[in-house]
């Protein structure tokens, strides 16, 4: 459908963005984003997909409002406090534009209902908090065949990537995916969860806000895709860092072949050290 009276209104700084313009916001308008995960990074994402025009936009977490978050879930009031995230966050983005449709799954995204859910999307940004979630977005992700905006945050710090995207119209297989990059997750004592580190709450708006901006990239093909990259980002320092991702067919293999894992598999994944503890060395290889 074209952009109503209204809309051109609305999206008027986005239409006189000579690459972006009306076929542009025709596609974000025409687009569908899951978000999984309604706290620190994803109430910015969800924030600014709203605000951009997305036309439909999901977002799942099973997780009650704490007074604790609103140190940086900026959705959220202390009235919302004992209330869930997904359906707090669907109601004020709504509210912000009414235009769209938005969709609140509060509940948990598990192995039963993560691939018939990501089907519906196009796009899928994982705000996730924890291991388990991570690596069963990113295998739900690969078995749908869809891409995925992926970061964390830790303390000072964020990282962030896209995985599982065709970045060229050319090109014969996806990026990297999660698993690319990290093929087992850290030990809990090298990677605690932000209640144990600790988080500067600005930091998840700074990487929540790039999030967002990578969706609008892959929705319109403006720019450079951080397909293929990972970012590192310092708060304290306002330095930014690249490194490069290559894709493991064979880990990707591994996924399409063996499909998800069972939701206790992906449990042990989010505790379970990457290094056994028998193993008091490894090589240069390893």
């Amino acid at each position: 459908m074209p952009l109503t009276e209204t809309e051109k209104r609305r999206y008027e700084r986005h239409l006189n963005l000579a690459e972006l313009g009306d076929a542009g916001q025709l596609r974000l308008k025409d687009s569908r984003v899951l978000v999984v995960g309604a706290g620190g990074l994803g109430c910015p994402v969800l924030s600014y997909l709203a605000a951009a025009g997305v036309g439909m936009i999901g977002v799942i977490d099973g997780d009650a409002i704490e007074l604790s978050n609103l140190q940086r879930q900026v959705l959220y009031t202390e009235a919302m406090i004992g209330q869930n995230k997904a359906e707090c966050a669907a109601k004020r983005i709504h509210a912000l534009n009414s235009s769209i449709t938005v969709r609140a799954y509060p509940h948990k995204l598990d192995a039963l209902n993560a691939l018939k859910l990501i089907h519906d999307y196009d796009v899928v940004v994982d705000g996730s908090d924890n291991f388990a979630t991570r690596y069963l977005v990113n295998d739900a992700c690969v078995l749908a065949e869809r891409p995925l905006v992926a970061a964390s945050i830790h303390a000072y710090e964020g990282q962030l990537s896209v995985f599982n995207a065709y970045i060229t119209d050319t090109a014969q297989e996806p990026g990297p995916s999660y698993r690319c990059l990290y093929e087992h997750p850290p030990s809990p004592e090298i990677a605690p969860t932000c209640g144990e580190a600790g988080v500067l709450g600005v930091l998840t708006g700074i990487v929540g806000s790039m999030q967002a901006n990578e969706v609008i990239k892959l929705v319109t093909g403006v720019g450079e895709s951080l397909s293929g990259k990972l970012l590192v980002f310092d708060c304290r320092t306002l330095n930014f860092r690249y490194l490069v991702l290559r894709r493991n067919s064979a880990r990707v293999e591994q996924v399409l072949k063996h499909g998800l894992l069972s939701d206790a598999e992906y449990s042990e994944l989010g505790a379970c050290n990457s290094i056994p503890e028998s193993r008091s060395e490894i090589s240069v290889q390893d």
